[in-house]
C-alpha cells in the first residue's frame, strides 16, 4: 500500500526563502548587494537543487517498487535525511564557491532488489541527472522569457550553466556516478563487481583529471555551454552571474 509521496521539510523551504531572499538582495542599488545577493541566490538554488536531485532519485524508486525510500525520510525533501549532511550538501556547496565544480550531492540508499525490473532500476539513476537538466532548461528559458531585473538575470542563468554541468558530469559512465548507475544493471557481473570496487575512487580521479588537465576541462565545460546554448541561455548573462558570484577572484 502506497502512502502519500512529498512532505516538505522546514530546512527545504528554509532553502527556498533563503534563495529567493539572495534574488531579492540584488535589487537594491549597490554593488557589494548585488554581489551578496547573487551569491546567496545562486547558492541557495544550488543547495535546492540537490534535494530535488536525490529527491528524483527517491521518487522513481518509490513509484517502481522501493517502499522503504518513505520510510527512511528521503521523500521529504529533507537534506539531513541524505547518507551524510556534510558531503551531502555542505562540501558541494563549499566546492561550488571556491572552484565553480557542481559536485554531485548526497546519496538516497535504494533497495534495488525491490525494483520491479532492470528498466526501473536504470531510471532510478537517470532521474537525478534528468532533474537537473530540467531546472537548467527551466531557468534558462525562463530568463529569456520573463526578462526579470539584472542582478536576478545574472544569478539564474549561471546557475543554470551550473545545474547543464551538474547534468554532464552526473551523466558520464564513471563507477560511483549516476551514469554508471543506469548502464549498471544491464552489465555482466564481473564489470557490476568492478564497479563497486571502483565507486569509492573513481569520482575522484575523474574531478582530478577534470581539474588538473586543462584539455579535458575545456572539452567538458565546452559541451556544457553548448547545451546551454541550445536550451535558449544567454552566455552574457552567464558570464556576469559567474563574475559576480566569485565576486573575490
Amino acid at each position: 500500500m502506497q502512502r502519500s509521496a512529498v512532505r516538505p521539510s522546514p530546512v527545504f523551504i528554509g532553502l527556498l526563502v533563503l534563495t529567493v531572499g539572495g534574488a531579492l538582495l540584488t535589487l537594491v542599488e549597490d554593488r557589494t548587494a548585488l554581489q551578496a545577493g547573487v551569491f546567496i541566490l545562486v547558492l541557495g538554488g544550488w543547495a535546492v537543487s540537490l534535494c530535488l536531485h536525490e529527491f528524483g532519485h527517491a521518487i522513481v524508486a518509490f513509484r517502481g517498487g522501493d517502499q522503504s525510500v518513505y520510510f527512511k525520510g528521503y521523500l521529504t525533501l529533507d537534506p539531513r535525511k541524505y547518507t551524510d549532511p556534510v558531503l551531502s550538501l555542505v562540501l558541494p556547496l563549499v566546492f561550488l564557491a571556491i572552484g565553480g565544480i557542481p559536485l554531485p550531492g548526497g546519496a538516497v540508499w535504494i533497495n534495488h532488489h525491490a525494483l520491479r525490473s532492470r528498466a526501473v532500476d536504470s531510471s532510478v539513476s537517470l532521474a537525478g541527472p534528468l532533474t537537473n537538466l530540467v531546472l537548467g532548461a527551466l531557468l534558462a528559458i525562463s530568463v529569456g522569457a520573463f526578462d526579470p531585473a539584472p542582478g536576478i538575470a545574472a544569478g539564474l542563468s549561471f546557475l543554470a550553466l551550473l545545474q547543464l554541468a551538474a547534468f554532464v558530469l552526473n551523466i558520464l559512465p564513471v563507477p560511483g556516478l549516476d551514469g554508471w548507475g543506469a548502464i549498471e544493471p544491464y552489465l555482466s557481473y564481473p564489470a557490476q563487481q568492478f564497479g563497486a570496487k571502483a565507486r569509492q575512487w573513481a569520482p575522484l580521479i575523474m574531478f582530478a583529471v577534470l581539474i588538473g588537465i586543462p584539455g579535458v576541462s575545456g572539452v567538458f565545460w565546452d559541451a556544457v555551454i553548448a547545451l546551454y546554448g541550445a536550451v535558449g541561455g544567454d552566455r552574457d548573462w552567464a558570464a556576469i552571474g559567474q563574475a559576480l558570484f566569485f565576486f573575490w577572484r
